[in-house]
């Protein structure tokens, strides 16, 4: 499942990341924001309009407004 499957409150730690659908510099930010693989994970927040965009999404003490494209490329397993 990825990133922007997964409910509202739920844990889940990521198991891969396809960096490839992502540009290299917004690869970058997220990697230096602390999403990469064994990192946990949840979402916070959905957006209210219908695309439902930006998730809020809770890594370690942080949340971070997160686009829904950008989720789609990060796997995760529920905790």
């Amino acid at each position: 499942m990825t990133l922007e499957q997964l409910d509202n409150g739920l844990e889940a730690t990521i198991i891969a990341v396809d960096w490839s659908l992502l540009e290299p510099g917004e690869g970058k930010r997220l990697r230096a924001l602390g999403f990469d693989e064994g990192v946990r994970v949840s979402v916070v927040h959905r957006g209210v309009f219908g695309t439902r965009d930006p998730l809020a999404v809770s890594v370690g003490r942080m949340t971070i407004a997160l686009r829904r494209v950008h989720a789609r490329a990060m796997q995760v397993e529920p905790a």
